[in-house]
């Protein structure tokens, strides 16, 4: 194979590999923070279940003190029927008393709604703390892997990072900076075989004269449709020229 082309070929599997491990790496920060999300959005359901029980408490005990008062009152209008001498007085604090315990019917049996909506909350409640439970070991089992993970990789990208300016350096420099723009703009596959006649990078059919220049293997050439750089291996099937 021609040695500039075998060069090249070297440099982009490194920067191949180079790219693969960026990319990997990108997807962690990402990962790591929606296992914190998954673990927040627990948390969160189970301190919304302890506000709404927080507040039936509240409307329970708002409620016991209006019966409390509701009886304070039938006992004042007791009283006041003891005292008075008229007949219609005495009905119309009759009435007073009927609804005041009307009215303690009402709010005991709101008491009674509320007592049941906190025994399910209360079982809420657990199923919501064990669900945190599971989601924060969860979350910090899954962290910790990804940050061992993330470690690993950036070993592994220094370590190619490190060689691969002496591979760069190997190949000529109007070679290589053609070759790293076309990296930059076409990824990385740039150094592309060519098979039946066609470009392995774009796919697209090559005229007969590049196709014989391609297989000289004595200089370096470019598919006219796409710019990619293309090389000859005799692994590959050549349409007739």
């Amino acid at each position: 194979m021609f040695d500039t082309i075998e060069k090249l070929l070297i440099l982009q599997d490194r920067d191949r590999k180079i790219h693969r491990l960026k990319q990997e790496l990108a997807h962690i920060p990402p990962e790591r923070e929606n296992y914190r999300s998954n673990a927040a959005t627990a948390r969160g359901r189970l301190e919304t279940i302890r506000n709404r029980l927080k507040q039936i408490e509240s409307e329970r005990k708002r409620l016991e003190l209006e019966v409390e008062a509701k009886k304070s009152q039938i006992e004042k209008y007791a009283n006041q029927q003891l005292q008075t001498r008229k007949n219609e007085e005495y009905r119309a604090l009759a009435n007073e008393i009927e609804n005041c315990k009307g009215e303690i019917r009402r709010v005991e049996d709101g008491e009674i709604e509320l007592m049941e909506q906190a025994e399910n909350g209360q079982k809420e409640l657990a199923q919501a703390a064990a669900a945190m439970a599971a989601a924060d070991k969860n979350s910090e089992n899954e962290i910790a892997q990804l940050d061992q993970r993330e470690q690993n990789l950036k070993k592994e990208l220094e370590m190619l990072e490190a060689g691969r300016a002496e591979l760069a350096a190997a190949v000529e420099e109007p070679v290589r900076n053609r070759y790293e723009r076309l990296f930059r703009s076409k990824g990385d596959n740039v150094v592309v075989g060519v098979a039946h006649g066609v470009c392995g990078g774009c796919h697209m059919k090559l005229p007969a004269q590049v196709l014989v220049t391609c297989r000289s293997q004595k200089q370096i050439v470019s598919c006219i449709n796409c710019g990619r750089i293309l090389y000859y291996s005799r692994d590959m099937e050549m349409a007739p020229v």
